[in-house]
């Protein structure tokens, strides 16, 4: 292959076509219009002599070659871009996009005041937060896209790891509900109905783990994917969820709950903020990272916005 007649552009729109394996969805990607996109295809087809992307019933699928080609040409456009990362982050010009996972909880919690310091900030920088999943579930092509992470005590390959704030848990009752404080028995306790959150990538509601570990089984009427919609199930019944207090906190007025302090103490949890190596020096990284840190201390002492 002559490189000097390659266009770095195609290689842009073949990352785009592989990762959606679709010539529509890469389109919108890429910001080209489609039959733009199809005509990149075709000379992707001809450089490399492979479909790359052929019709199976009404989905196209990548073939063995494109498949293999994914990762290495991720890594290697992520190196390019690494030669025209500017030495100086001017927030207030900027309009770079950062991408985030977070569980739900750090969404209630930490991204408002973290908005409104980006908006103030870096009025064109736009954040795309995705849901949580788990480190067994964390590839290396999607761990690429990822700008930071926040989480519990997970380890992430590639990431460094910086503890953000500290919980602890607690039960979310509704307002009213017959058992109330009476909770804060083992007896009640184990008679409620609760709700188990099990994130993707987890095999169960890591209180759960936790319990198993003191010989406890907890009685789970529900399991829902995210805490937010445990709170919202518990506000409007008499099951209960054991959740982390400031989340609680955050919405007991608004969805009328009460916590209430259970017969077993899990002790703390440590939310982290990960971010990955490649970008520990990256301005905008460090930008980023200490917004993010400084809503995590405000979160703590009660000033968050």
């Amino acid at each position: 292959m002559n490189l000097n007649s390659l266009d770095l552009n195609l290689l842009v729109a073949l990352d785009a076509l592989l990762r959606e394996a679709n010539v529509s969805r890469a389109a919108m990607r890429l910001r080209l219009s489609q039959p733009a996109t199809s005509h990149a295809l075709q000379r992707l087809r001809d450089l490399i002599g492979d479909p790359l992307l052929v019709r199976n019933g009404a989905r196209m699928e990548l073939t063995p070659r494109a498949q293999a080609l994914r990762l290495p040409l991720a890594q290697a456009l992520d190196q390019v871009r690494t030669l025209f990362i500017s030495d100086e982050f001017d927030a207030a010009r900027s309009e770079r996009h950062f991408r985030l996972m977070m569980p739900d909880l750090a969404v209630e919690l930490l991204m408002p005041s973290l908005m409104e310091k980006v908006t103030r900030l870096a009025p064109n920088v736009t954040i795309d937060v995705v849901p949580w999943r788990g480190p067994a579930i964390f590839a290396p092509e999607f761990a690429r896209t990822i700008d930071l992470v926040i989480s519990i005590g997970d380890s992430f390959k590639g990431f460094h790891r910086q503890r953000l704030y500290t919980d602890s848990d607690a039960l979310a009752v509704r307002r009213g509900h017959p058992a109330g404080t009476k909770l804060k028995k083992r007896e009640a306790f184990l008679a409620a109905r609760h709700v188990a959150v099990i994130i993707r990538g987890q095999n169960e509601d890591l209180i759960d783990t936790w319990l198993r570990t003191k010989g406890i089984e907890r009685p789970i009427a529900l399991v829902v994917p995210g805490y937010i919609e445990a709170l919202h199930v518990t506000a409007r019944t008499d099951l209960v969820a054991f959740v982390p207090r400031r989340l609680i906190s955050a919405l007991s007025k608004q969805l009328s709950l009460v916590t209430v302090t259970p017969p077993l103490d899990p002790g703390i949890d440590e939310q982290h903020m990960f971010y990955p190596t490649r970008a520990q020096m990256d301005p905008g990284s460090i930008w980023l990272r200490k917004l993010m840190l400084e809503t995590g201390r405000e979160l703590e002492t009660g000033k968050a916005t």
